[in-house]
């Protein structure tokens, strides 16, 4: 299995590239995000959950994001993990994630553990104008979180904007290909999706 990291700011267009890769690169191609790996918190209220900070790394679970990973690469499924950020809890469901050729993992933190990194063939930063990063986040923010401008301004401010300039703007260091424009990319994609391919049949020849 080729595991593929892309890495990059909120807004960046990490989930556009990762999902336009999968599909040139076809059915042997699988996409997990490593947003539906949130810390679960049912004993705080969600009053409590909503003044966590999303934009740190120890928001999320490395631990079990990395033991699903390498239990694809060992050839079996996984269950599919899910965040509802309505409710700022996890809803996990019971649908398998079956082990494809390529795992194409996605992320603003997909970069920070050391023991993910050293299993990805192909590490991806998505290099985009923070300006232009923060209007898509708050299109998508407003249209698919239902959130008002308020609370994304305050949100910003206080950890999205501090957390890239202290972490995610240093991934960049990490990278094996550096992404500009966006993830509708469509030649990076066609580049990308073809050496992927091209390793994939010298692997099984």
């Amino acid at each position: 299995m080729l595991v593929i990291g892309i890495c990059g700011a909120s807004g960046s267009g990490k989930s556009t590239l990762a999902d336009e890769l999968c599909r040139a690169i076809g059915k042997n191609a699988t996409v997990i995000n490593h947003d539906c790996y949130y810390r679960d918190h049912p004993s705080l209220s969600f009053e409590e959950r909503c003044q966590l900070n999303y934009d740190e790394p120890e928001i999320f679970d490395h631990d079990l994001f990395l033991q699903d990973i390498k239990t694809l690469m060992d050839g079996k499924p996984i269950t599919r993990k899910r965040y509802d950020y309505s409710h700022h809890r996890r809803d996990d469901t019971e649908e398998l994630i079956e082990p494809t050729d390529v795992l194409i993992i996605e992320g603003i933190h997909v970069f920070y553990d050391e023991r993910l990194c050293e299993l990805m063939f192909l590490k991806l930063y998505m290099s985009v104008e923070p300006d232009i990063c923060l209007l898509r986040r708050i299109t998508r923010d407003i249209n698919e979180r239902g959130r008002n401008i308020d609370n994304i301004s305050v949100q910003y401010l206080t950890t999205v904007k501090p957390m890239y300039d202290k972490h995610i703007r240093n991934y960049i260091d990490l990278a094996d290909v550096i992404v500009a424009h966006g993830g509708q990319n469509a030649r990076i994609v066609s580049i990308l999706a073809g050496y992927v391919r091209d390793v994939l049949k010298g692997e099984q020849s």
